[in-house]
């Protein structure tokens, strides 16, 4: 067995990985002269997600960050509307609600799945009612908000676990608020048998390139809700209405999928299990490999959570080895051509989002501090999956 540091290699975080039927479909597409975002492909692309998940409506857009955009839309977000967005995600999930001119007010995360924290969750709702949300502008001015009921609630199934959705749900249902699973990493995560992005009132998917699955750049918009489905199609092909002519009476948006890429998109997803599967037996290696280390904690799967793994994430605990943090783990593995990162740097800690409302004790902090993604690629070797934990290792204990 040769070892990393013998010969310089290049290992990615989470690469695509194709099939081997994708170039079939893109033939197909070019053949029938459907190169726009119209065609069969598209069809066959939203029916089998809609077989996959069980959602009654599928949408497929060009990106996941459109499809959370189009879901605020549908779900009545407008200018000072407050939204409720986990803290701890990617900036994409938080975004779109600006475009609207929306107030996005920050949750926690809780130690069982890193996702929203329910008890933050209505603890904010209760502000947002009580007129006690306080927006701090760069000049140093506040501003009060005044009383109302939150719009939209985004919890997200960071790195494919699942949130706590019976608490969210429950949340929401009391209070009458529209939830928007951000599920872009959750493709086949499962809470309560259920699968992600249908468990709220709205879901998205993201199909970008280091998702578990991709149509290169690409995402999906699920719902069972029709008629708000019917606004999203339409306002994601320019808000076109239905005459001869090029009638619009909304503003609409450039959000659909092409044909091409729903066609890489078919092939993905007829292996979409076997990625999942692949992805949970490299979390399984790593976790045989470094779960004695006791500076190292995994994120475990609660009773009734099924995550897809779509990356293997560790906290790094300084304090319980050699001084050694996941900076410098990063480092390490990176001069070997190990491709890592940071968990995500939660919202409310980001300039741009300075000012705005954060509920919870700050948990959200200590992930971003502690915890790194390891290479969780469906194509790597189990061979590439020990010799990274024992780089790790051979740096974190003793």
């Amino acid at each position: 067995m040769k070892s990393l540091t013998q010969e310089k290699i290049k290992i990615f975080l989470s690469p695509p990985h194709m099939s081997g039927r994708e170039k079939d479909y893109i033939d197909n597409a070019f053949v029938s002269n459907y190169v726009a975002p119209v065609g069969e492909n598209i069809d066959l692309f939203e029916k089998s997600i809609q077989c996959f998940t069980g959602a009654k409506e599928v949408l497929a857009t060009n990106t996941g960050t459109s499809a959370i955009h189009l879901a605020l839309i549908a779900a009545g977000v407008g200018p000072g509307d407050v939204v409720l967005c986990q803290s701890f995600t990617f900036a994409a999930s938080a975004n779109p609600i600006r475009y609207q001119g929306a107030i996005p007010v920050f949750i926690d995360s809780e130690k069982e799945t890193w996702n929203m924290c329910p008890e933050a969750l209505e603890e904010a709702i209760e502000a947002s009612l009580s007129g006690k949300l306080v927006v701090n502008e760069g000049s140093g001015k506040q501003i009060l908000i005044s009383p109302k009921l939150p719009k939209a609630i985004i919890p997200v199934h960071l790195y494919g676990m699942p949130a706590q959705m019976t608490e969210i749900n429950r949340i929401a249902k009391k209070y009458g608020i529209t939830v928007i699973e951000d599920s872009a990493e959750a493709l086949g995560s499962k809470y309560k048998g259920i699968p992600c992005g249908t468990l709220g009132d709205y879901g998205i998917i993201s199909f970008n390139g280091n998702k578990i699955i991709t149509t290169s750049s690409g995402g999906a918009l699920l719902s069972h809700d029709q008629k708000g489905m019917s606004l999203a199609r339409n306002l994601a092909s320019q808000a076109r209405e239905d005459f001869p002519h090029y009638e619009h009476t909304k503003i609409g948006y450039n959000y659909r999928l092409s044909n091409i890429s729903a066609g890489i998109g078919i092939a993905q997803m007829e292996v979409i299990e076997e990625r999942i599967q692949k992805r949970r037996e490299i979390f399984q290696l790593y976790q045989t490999f470094l779960g004695e280390n006791p500076s190292i904690t995994f994120l475990q799967e609660q009773e009734d959570f099924y995550s897809n793994r779509w990356l293997t994430t560790v906290l790094i605990n300084p304090e319980k080895n050699k001084g050694i943090c996941r900076e410098k783990v990063g480092a390490h593995l990176g001069s070997l051509g190990i491709e890592t990162r940071p968990l995500w740097k939660p919202m409310h800690l980001q300039p741009v989002f300075k000012g705005y409302p954060f509920f919870g004790p700050g948990y959200s902090n200590e992930l971003f501090q502690q915890g790194i993604c390891l290479p969780s690629g469906s194509a790597m070797s189990w061979d590439e999956v020990y010799q990274i934990s024992e780089e790790i290792q051979s740096l974190t204990h003793e």
